[in-house]
């Protein structure tokens, strides 16, 4: 029994009689006068809990009682919907309707039956017809049956067009106020969505929910910093609206205001449940101030809510490698391979790690596997190649190259590969050859050139080569 709710105690010993009595009826036993009100707590109670036979028993047993009752109507027709018995219960709201044709349960149940029967268009006229005659608490009812309606037809800007509909009649309804933040995003109508909600503030300037749907109207229009403000009042309102920190954190790292994002993404952790999605936010600021320590904590708090997710895995050994930390940013990216073992990014991380551990061997093979999981993309042909030259297998490389050029066709980075690569074997006439038809096509990529050797800029002619072609180029572009 519960002491501190005593009247809950009260009503169940009241539910537990009137179920008792119903089974006396049902058994021909004496029992107690049931009246309506009793008859539909038995109803709903049967309902509520899955014993539909014994539901539609005690509607039946009532509707003998008091035949004129719209309301028992109501209930055995919506029991009879989920019996998916549609003609019986569209007949039965018929009669209903005789009796009271004031209660919006009837047409919300009329719809219902519309809906199932796949007559959507039925529906959307039945609420329309009735949102025209109801007002107050009823009309809001409606169009938010309406906006479902729409819904499950799949006409998605009616749906917004119901939600805005509501909140011009009922500016504070908190579940039009939450719906309608998803369908602005859904359907793009974000510039409606600020009128329609500046217009809620200038009238409700206290409704957290309004200045939250504004702050992300704003996002969506990638207007941060006036997103941010929003999302500011409405923690002023509600200093525990953990949704708009979370929001707003991710405004702020659009804004590359880091700092500032993780400062909110914190007190979001202070009032909300903890979610790998906010550590790993945390976590990528943190990488962004080069602040490879602490990023890597909160990858790894992120990891530990969610031990199946591989990227966070690969986030860590990235901080890792990103300090000259091999032999741990190794572990960090096994770990993410063991769970996905189809991603070419992870192989070409941990052939790197290798490469620089001087361990080119191993290095080579992962980079080779890179190659032969995602055999049209230039980065693992590159990376591949680059490994070569490292290793100093310059024939293999030249023999890749035309593996590279036959699968992917030109491309320019590859045309510096073999222009390095012809000067690493002595052949440097062929080599610069090769060089400036590479700067011809492509002034861009000699950036890739230059990193995968930079040695190479102690040759001067080389240096005068690429330097004409920059002058060129800033020339053309003035």
């Amino acid at each position: 029994m519960n002491q501190d709710f005593p009247f809950l105690n009260e009503d169940f010993e009241e539910l537990r009689d009137l179920l008792q009595q119903f089974e006396n009826l049902k058994s021909g036993q004496s029992h107690s006068f049931l009246d309506e009100d009793s008859f539909e707590l038995i109803i709903d109670y049967y309902d509520e809990h899955d014993e539909l036979p014994n539901a539609m028993h005690a509607a039946e047993l009532a509707i003998e009682q008091f035949p004129y009752s719209s309301s028992l109507l109501l209930k055995k027709a919506n029991l009879l919907i989920e019996s998916k018995k549609y003609q019986d219960a569209m007949e039965l709201l018929e009669k209903a309707a005789i009796l009271d044709s004031t209660d919006i349960n009837l047409y919300i149940l009329q719809a219902d039956v519309f809906l199932a029967m796949n007559q959507h268009t039925k529906a959307a006229a039945l609420l329309e017809e009735q949102i025209a005659i109801f007002d107050g608490e009823d009309k809001t009812e409606l169009l938010l049956e309406l906006a479902d309606v729409y819904d499950d037809c799949e006409e998605f800007d009616k749906v917004f067009d119901c939600l805005k509909l509501t909140l011009e009649h009922d500016p504070n309804n908190e579940e039009a106020l939450h719906k309608i933040c998803f369908w602005t995003e859904f359907t793009g109508r974000n510039e409606e969505s600020i009128r329609l909600h500046t217009t809620i503030i200038d009238e409700h300037p206290y409704n957290q929910l309004a200045w939250f749907n504004l702050a992300t109207a704003y996002q969506g229009l990638k207007l941060y910093e006036k997103a941010i403000d929003a999302y500011q009042y409405a923690i002023v309102i509600d200093e525990k609206f953990d949704y708009a920190y979370r929001n707003m954190g991710d405004a702020y790292i659009r804004l590359r205001k880091y700092a500032e994002a993780i400062e909110v993404l914190k007190k979001h952790l202070e009032i909300a449940k903890p979610e790998d999605v906010i550590y790993e936010a945390i976590g990528h600021c943190y990488e962004r101030q080069r602040k490879y320590t602490q990023a890597r904590y909160y990858y790894r708090k992120a990891s530990h809510l969610s031990p199946g997710d591989d990227k966070l895995y690969y986030k860590i050994g990235v901080a890792y490698m990103t300090e000259s930390n091999w032999e741990n940013a190794i572990k960090s990216i096994m770990s993410a391979i063991k769970i996905n073992k189809n991603s070419a990014e992870y192989l070409i991380a941990l052939g790197q790690c290798y490469m620089e551990l001087d361990r080119n061997k191993e290095g080579l093979i992962h980079l080779l596997a890179a190659v032969r999981l995602r055999p049209s993309s230039i980065t693992t042909w590159q990376e591949f190649i680059r490994g070569l030259y490292i290793s100093g297998f310059y024939q293999e490389a030249l023999s890749q190259l035309d593996a590279a050029d036959q699968k992917l066709g030109y491309k320019p980075v590859l045309l510096y590969y073999r222009a390095a690569i012809s000067i690493a074997l002595g052949k440097s006439k062929e080599g610069m050859i090769l060089l400036e038809n590479a700067l011809q096509r492509s002034v861009k990529h000699v950036k890739k050139f230059i990193e995968l050797d930079p040695s190479l800029l102690q040759h001067n002619a080389i240096v005068e080569m690429i330097s004409r072609y920059k002058r060129t180029k800033r020339t053309k572009n003035q």
